[in-house]
């Protein structure tokens, strides 16, 4: 299975299996896969491998580390609708503007410029030029004419380029990149890497191989079948899971980090992206405003900041007892098992009362470009992304602030000069100011909300004192 589906296509792959009458016990990462049949007699203790994974269909990257015979995978990158056909499509675009086509092919003819292109891709792989035959093509007119590797590397290169961006993501977020001595425009310094695997027919031609030597800085390892890697990496999970082959373990991550919605619109994370698994975490959350009667889970799955721009996998109600703000305790557990499916469990506290999100179908009609979109638009929205959380927790903080100030002044403002009174009333007029600004300036609203937290200390101190007085004349009345 291509390492970059998402939840939804996890439990398809495995619903899929079960459909033929197979029993899933566990779902395997294609890139994964590779490694462990790579790994179990030629690499060291303690190495890190790169795992190049361009198929027909899909491409993917994998960075896993072998210590003490545990197989870990410590990052993954990829594209789910990035592989070997569209570069048969780009070729056979190429092929009927060269040799003279018509515009308008029908769908037989269509289907042979496609065989013939791929015919001619992997015939270049290893020849330098390659004669096209399309005998009877129309009409019963023949077409025919010789084109070089270098002709199909134009057309290919724009198509193998959009691998590079996957790979350094994915080294990036393993800590594998020095940036800092790199030129503009050149790769940056790959530290810490063992071997670059090569998996997937498509690796067979040579631009290909080029292309991963530039951006890791080392020759490929060749010495597997591309195509048979897989399955053979498949065959020893198999022998680890029955108990054969002992000296192996595998630990998988998840391709995106998973989350709820919570106060605000703001995705909190709970399972990071690139987390070993399986993987369990939670967090406790509360009701954010008083007499509230149940909170609403929304499980998110992507790299946003901003729940609306992630992607919903399901939502359910847990209801409690209302009160005070603050009062409700509902812990939120997200659980991912061996083969990447979840399940969300929400439990009020007080009653032990829970509720199960199991995750089936939610994310399955997902397009699968959106899978390799939603990296892609975390690092392009970044910075907006980041000030408009910075923002939304600021106005927060102001909405709960500006009342307390409010109540506080209407209650102790005795005990404070008129300059004291004016300087927290400023403050607050200030606060008011940075959230009517159409500009949503995130620092400023923080630092406002800096200045009346600090003009209002004296007045916080007085209230505690009234307070404490007036718990100790209780004590002392009774």
């Amino acid at each position: 299975m291509p390492a970059y589906f998402n939840d939804g296509q996890r439990n398809a792959t495995k619903r899929a299996g079960e459909l033929a009458g197979l029993t899933v016990e566990r779902i395997l990462n294609e890139p994964t896969a590779a490694a462990l049949a790579y790994g179990l007699d030629k690499l060291d203790e303690n190495s890190r491998v790169a795992v190049y994974d361009f198929g027909g269909g899909t491409f993917d990257l994998s960075l896993l580390e072998l210590r003490d015979g545990v197989f870990q995978v410590i990052a993954t990158d990829g594209n789910t609708r990035l592989g070997g056909d569209d570069l048969d499509e780009a070729f056979a675009d190429f092929l009927k503007i060269e040799l003279g086509l018509p515009n308008h092919l029908n769908p037989e003819q269509t289907a042979t410029l496609l065989a013939e292109s791929r015919r001619a891709k992997e015939a270049l792989s290893s020849a330098n030029s390659v004669e096209i035959r399309l005998p009877f093509f129309h009409e019963t007119r023949s077409w025919e004419g010789e084109i070089s590797r270098e002709s199909f590397e134009k057309v290919a290169r724009p198509i193998i380029d959009r691998t590079r961006s996957h790979c350094l993501r994915a080294l990036s977020a393993a800590g594998l990149l020095d940036q800092t001595g790199s030129s503009p425009g050149s790769n940056p310094v790959v530290l810490g890497l063992d071997r670059v695997i090569l998996v997937g027919g498509s690796t067979r031609i040579p631009l290909v191989r080029h292309t991963v030597e530039g951006i890791f800085g080392m020759t490929p390892d060749i010495s597997q079948h591309p195509d048979e890697t897989i399955a053979l990496g498949a065959a020893i999970q198999a022998g680890i899971l029955c108990g054969r082959v002992r000296h192996v373990v595998l630990l998988d991550v998840t391709p995106l980090s998973l989350g709820i919605e919570t106060f605000g619109g703001l995705m909190n994370v709970i399972i990071p992206r690139n987390t070993t698994i399986p993987a369990k975490a939670g967090e406790l959350f509360t009701n954010a405003v008083a007499n509230q009667r149940s909170i609403l889970v929304r499980a998110l799955q992507g790299e946003r900041e901003m729940a609306r721009d992630n992607w919903e996998l399901g939502q359910f109600s847990i209801d409690f007892a209302p009160g005070p703000k603050g009062s409700a305790r509902v812990g939120v557990q997200f659980s991912i098992d061996e083969n990447g499916i979840l399940t969300v469990l929400a439990r009020d506290t007080a009653t032990g009362k829970d509720q199960v999100l199991e995750i089936r179908d939610a994310a399955v009609d997902v397009d699968d470009e959106r899978v390799e979109a939603m990296i892609s638009e975390s690092i392009d929205h970044a910075f907006d992304d980041m000030n408009e959380r910075i923002w939304t927790e600021a106005k927060m903080k102001s909405d709960e602030l500006l009342p307390a100030v409010d109540q506080a002044l209407a209650a102790a403002s005795d005990a404070l000069n008129e300059s004291e009174i004016a300087t927290i009333r400023g403050a607050a007029d200030a606060v008011r100011a940075a959230l009517a600004d159409s500009g949503k300036n995130a620092q400023a609203l923080k630092r406002a909300n800096q200045t009346l937290d600090e003009a209002t200390e004296v007045l916080a101190t007085i209230l505690v004192e009234r307070a404490m007085e007036k718990a100790l004349a209780t004590q002392l009345g009774e």
